[in-house]
């Protein structure tokens, strides 16, 4: 019954470790961004709404965003817990997902931050723009998501930080040495406290 939620900023390798640390604990990672790539894909109602915002590098609107999720941890397989990535990223979506778990009598166990300079960020992001062709990747986009990270996501980690509920992690360096760093940073996080509901 392990809860988690990955937050960094844009290009620190969240998708990656996401997929890591959710193997690891046993749970699966729930990836707003890829869920919205997919909806943009198929064209779907949901993705014609979201395309324009994320073309644009702006984040998909709290309402669109919220339905989103409220759907997705309502499914069987996210019962024994789930490892959220991308999601929440502005404080009412932090009240919403309070409300969610709420619902379910359930709690988060902790969430991972992953730290990176901006400079790092930037050239990682050239790397998967040059590997990857996502169409979301321009240099004016990018800096225009770090720059929303900055200022609306920074309050969440701050939120969560102070609930007492943040674990960072140095998401510099190996991408191995960052999910075994990160890894045993949760488990000895998780150990300090008894089990949650």
């Amino acid at each position: 019954m392990t809860r988690l939620l990955i937050i960094g900023p844009p290009g620190s390798g969240k998708g990656t470790q996401a997929e890591h640390l959710a193997r690891h604990f046993n749970v699966p990672a729930v990836s707003t961004g890829d869920i919205f790539r997919s909806n943009v894909s198929r064209e779907t109602e949901l993705g014609r709404q979201a395309a324009g915002y994320l073309d644009g590098g702006s984040f998909v609107p709290d309402h669109l965003t919220n339905a989103l999720v409220r759907d997705r941890l309502q499914d069987t397989d996210v019962r024994s817990g789930f490892l959220l990535d991308g999601y929440p990223r502005t404080p009412p979506q932090v009240a919403e997902l309070d409300s969610m778990l709420a619902e379910q009598g359930r709690v988060l166990d902790a969430v991972i931050e992953l730290l990176a300079p901006d400079a790092e960020l930037e050239q990682r992001m050239h790397r998967r723009a040059q590997e990857q062709g996502r169409s979301d990747d321009t240099e004016e986009v990018f800096r225009r998501r770090l720059e929303l990270y900055h200022t609306e996501t920074h309050e969440v980690v701050s939120a969560y930080a102070g609930r007492g509920l943040l674990v960072s992690v140095d998401g510099t360096g190996d991408p191995g040495e960052i999910t075994a760093q990160a890894i045993a940073a949760v488990e000895k996080f998780l150990a300090s406290f008894p089990p949650r509901t």
